[in-house]
């Protein structure tokens, strides 16, 4: 099964961290959070959900993991002010590696420069950023393209993220 690296701080938005991540555990993938350090205490924004960080971002490679998971809430801003976020992103996408983003998660691949030419979504507010930075959005509540990056608006498109990033995890 496979090996999910998370890149998540504090504010994420609760359920498009849980739901996704049970999910995934519930089928067999093991999902991993990094963060600046190991051992970190973070907290959703809607106060759901507390995490205690598994790995600092300086302990691990991308080659470790066969996907990454990118939940939204103010976490991907905050992430991608650190150009350790940004690169190890990036190593994904240019590795055609499984890439799942929903809401503000995209916001890490726009610094990584990696959405260009690719259908994509994300939350309503960051959609322009999303265009400045080449991708073809869409108002739709899954994108799946190239059978590697998965991205979705909001929590209300849970169901169809889940259900398309595990497809994509079929083929890991």
């Amino acid at each position: 099964m496979a090996k999910i690296a998370t890149l998540i701080t504090n504010m994420f938005e609760d359920s498009e961290y849980i739901e996704p991540s049970t999910a995934f555990n519930n089928a067999g993938h093991e999902v991993f959070t990094i963060e600046k350090k190991a051992g970190n205490e973070i907290k959703g924004k809607q106060g759901e959900a507390n995490v205690t960080i598994d790995y600092g971002i300086d302990d691990v490679k991308p080659e470790d993991f066969d996907a990454l998971f990118l939940p939204g809430g103010f976490s991907p801003d905050q992430l991608r002010a650190d150009e350790r976020f940004v690169e190890f992103s990036k190593a994904f996408m240019d590795a055609k590696k499984p890439v799942f983003a929903i809401c503000h998660g995209p916001q890490l691949l726009i610094s990584a420069k990696a959405l260009e030419g690719r259908d994509a979504t994300g939350f309503k507010s960051i959609a322009q950023d999303m265009k400045y930075a080449g991708a073809k959005y869409a108002d739709k509540e899954v994108v799946v393209c190239q059978n590697q990056l998965v991205t979705s608006r909001t929590p209300e498109d849970l169901p169809a993220f889940n259900r398309e990033s595990l497809k994509l995890l079929e083929q890991v």
